[in-house]
């Protein structure tokens, strides 16, 4: 163990990777209620339409988890029907991803969104340490989430679903949005760590051979925790910052106010959540 080994901030299990990708929604950002929202508007919306027996109302804890969480819109559409027994032809599907869509669009313009502070203080650890930082999401909005809420600039690279189509990438479970995020970061998988809220998510890192998998259990319901897990989480957190080794005070001396308002202008401040942060980035733990 070096010196600079002895004097890192995060626990073990996060010393042993040269690289992080972390998930935005529900990890970085607090906006998975935004599009939980928008998903609840947009599906009971279009079950409401349907002739025949009333069907249950989308859920968006337990439906939201299960069919959507991770996945692009046109894949959680699809699954969500289909779990329903629903017909899922191409129309049915882009109408009630393009209503959630304008739904979730019009809740980030109208709100604003936050990152979690705890999240801030380890990309600020981390950064400091000179281990570089990769954002993916299966989300077309990643990048003015990110922006918004202050914390682009922590990131060294960024994957999101306009990328993503761009590229031809499968959503997940399949590992690629992650995979091409650990390659722009150039560091092979099995030395990167991915950080992620959603069972999709998880699976995806676990199949992409990650070297380690962060589950962040942001639901803290009975038996989510376990769930990712099962589906490949070598850890669950319930709150990034205690992936931090001295209890979440390093890294910035506290998350501070890294709020955005509705215009994007951000409260953490112009310069940005990890200005001057990135230190000797791509070293990793060892040097």
């Amino acid at each position: 163990m070096t010196a600079r080994t002895a004097r890192s901030p995060v626990v073990p299990a996060l010393r042993a990777v040269r690289a992080v990708v972390c998930d935005t929604d529900g990890v970085v950002t607090d906006s998975a209620r935004l599009h939980a929202a928008a998903w609840k508007g947009a599906f009971d919306a279009y079950l409401a339409g349907l002739p025949g027996t009333p069907q249950p109302p989308f859920d968006p804890v337990g439906d939201y988890l299960r069919h959507v969480d991770g996945r692009s819109r046109l894949d959680g559409a699809a699954a969500f029907l289909a779990a329903r027994g629903l017909d899922a032809d191409g129309s049915a599907v882009a109408a009630v991803a393009a209503d959630k869509e304008e739904r979730f669009t019009r809740r980030l313009r109208e709100g604003g969104v936050d990152a979690y502070p705890g999240t801030v203080r380890l990309l600020r650890a981390l950064r400091d340490a000179g281990v570089p930082l990769a954002a993916a999401s299966a989300s077309r909005h990643a990048r003015e989430l990110l922006e918004r809420a202050g914390v682009r600039d922590c990131f060294a690279a960024l994957v999101d679903g306009s990328e993503a189509a761009r590229l031809g990438l499968p959503g997940k479970p399949d590992p690629a949005l992650f995979l091409e995020a650990a390659r722009r970061l150039g560091v092979p998988p099995g030395r990167c760590a991915v950080v992620e809220d959603a069972l999709a998510g998880v699976e995806a890192g676990r199949r992409g051979g990650f070297g380690l998998v962060v589950g962040v259990d942001r639901a803290a319901g009975p038996g989510t925790g376990a769930a990712l897990a099962r589906r490949g989480a070598d850890v669950v957190v319930r709150d990034l910052a205690e992936l931090l080794d001295d209890g979440g005070a390093a890294g910035g001396g506290g998350g501070g106010d890294v709020s955005a308002d509705p215009s994007g202008g951000g409260r953490a401040g112009a310069a940005g959540a990890c200005a001057g942060g990135v230190g000797r980035t791509g070293e990793g733990w060892a040097g």
